[in-house]
């Protein structure tokens, strides 16, 4: 069985970024990125990544898609929103950083996190430190952020957080951070560094993928 085994088969089912289950069509655009940045505030939360991905797609659906919009909605329309999308539990604290930090991104960033980007100018610990200005955004949150971020900000490659890393760890990929995203291919790191954080939170996960991958050598050795 070998590492490129091992990441086929775990990239051929769990190869999805926690955006794309989110429905956010990351591209370098004002848009996308802030619901990145929403994401990885629910994501940071100690609550289940589906009832955050859900919750995100229900304040997209809503329309709290910039932070113009956000902004501008009442805190009582943000608890709604948040309670549709599953995320009770931190409903009330949560309706209140969204809009602090929509406030702060339009104030200080003129509603783009791409100047965050400019003002970091290539300088990934800055641009984790600026990230963690907003309110919400932790350093969990700000990893969540680079994490998938990655995909359309080459100079944040190779990003793969500590979660990712243990991933990496049980799945017997070790923990360089170059070698893995050579392994991702052209599926790219942000794809694998996705996966990897899955393997980190299931046990059954890391079985099935190792089996699969086990299968997939031996019948190629067959073959």
């Amino acid at each position: 069985m070998t590492q490129r085994a091992v990441v086929d088969a775990l990239l051929r089912s769990h190869g999805a970024t926690y955006a794309e289950d989110a429905g956010i069509r990351l591209r370098d655009t004002p848009q996308p990125l802030y619901q990145l940045i929403v994401l990885a505030l629910l994501l940071s939360a100690p609550i289940r990544a589906g009832v955050a991905v859900a919750t995100a797609r229900a304040l997209n659906e809503a329309g709290l898609r910039n932070p113009r919009r956000m902004a501008g909605a009442t805190w009582q329309q943000r608890v709604d929103v948040l309670d549709r999308g599953g995320y009770r539990r931190y409903d009330e604290s949560t309706a209140t950083q969204l809009a602090d930090g929509a406030h702060l991104l339009i104030r200080r960033w003129h509603a783009d996190p791409r100047r965050m980007r400019a003002e970091a100018d290539g300088d990934i610990p800055v641009l984790r430190h600026l990230l963690q200005d907003l309110p919400g955004i932790g350093p969990t949150g700000a990893d969540i952020f680079l994490r998938e971020a990655q995909a359309v900000w080459p100079e944040v490659v190779p990003y793969f957080d500590t979660k990712a890393l243990r991933g990496a760890e049980r799945l017997g990929l070790g923990t360089d951070a170059a070698a893995l995203t050579r392994l991702a291919g052209d599926r790219g790191p942000a794809a694998l560094a996705a996966a990897l954080v899955r393997a980190a939170l299931d046990d059954d996960l890391v079985e099935e993928c190792l089996r699969e991958a086990r299968r997939d050598t031996r019948s190629g050795a067959s073959a």
